[in-house]
């Protein structure tokens, strides 16, 4: 006799929590994410269907094996995982649980998602995230970013929050967390997703001050008597 799992039918799809690496296509055309666990090494985009990480045959989830896309229940619940320090600069999703599911006391594993929003937290420094800048690593093809004030930003491969919603598409909304903190719930309304706010639009105004001043210096360096673009004598 087999044990059958009682059917859920939810007038409208469940929402879920849990913590990613943004990523940016090597060319720079394209944004997602990576998972922090299994599933890492596969990029997924703001509308995904998932797919058995082994490499079986069967549709995901399978009730015999743990591949899906996961996430929890509770928003506080994904945000305790940051505190960890491989995940620290990880971004908070919130998500939406489409197709097949098998749920969990804790959260869902899942057959597709929709990322709704991605809340990015402070910088290292402690400073509001103004952009996702390259974080050193990556995958194949792919760049793994990490939230970044305008200050810290540099000659760092970056995006502003605005710009990596923009190349992700399909409705995304990107947030930044408050200074050394991260918010409550955060707005999800997707007709919000195009435009640009107060917040955002500052935060992009203060990210290309932030490179036109490290240019400028750079360029006053090259400059310099002895400097590589110096005068020789």
């Amino acid at each position: 006799m087999r044990l059958r799992l009682p059917e859920e039918r939810p007038t409208e799809p469940p929402t879920g929590y849990k913590i990613a690496h943004p990523v940016l296509s090597q060319d720079g055309t394209r944004a997602g994410f990576t998972g922090v666990s299994l599933g890492g090494a596969l990029p997924y985009g703001v509308l995904a269907d998932a797919s058995c990480v082994y490499g079986l045959r069967h549709g995901a989830p399978h009730r015999r094996c743990d591949c899906g896309f996961h996430c929890v229940h509770d928003r506080t619940t994904a945000e305790a995982l940051l505190c960890t320090a491989e995940h620290r600069a990880a971004v908070l999703l919130e998500v939406v649980v489409l197709g097949r599911y098998i749920r969990f006391e804790r959260g869902f594993r899942y057959a597709r998602q929709r990322v709704r929003t991605a809340t990015a937290g402070p910088c290292a420094c402690g400073a509001v995230a103004a952009a996702l800048a390259d974080a050193g690593w990556g995958r194949p093809g792919w760049r793994v970013l990490a939230p970044s004030c305008a200050g810290c930003v540099r000659g760092r491969t970056s995006v502003s929050l605005a710009a990596f919603a923009r190349l992700a598409g399909d409705g995304l909304r990107v947030v930044a967390a408050a200074e050394g903190a991260r918010p409550a719930a955060a707005g999800s309304d997707p007709s919000a997703a195009g435009s640009l706010g107060v917040p955002e639009l500052v935060a992009e105004a203060a990210l290309l001050q932030a490179r036109l001043d490290w240019f400028q210096t750079q360029l006053a360096r090259l400059g310099e008597p002895g400097g590589r673009g110096g005068r020789q004598g």
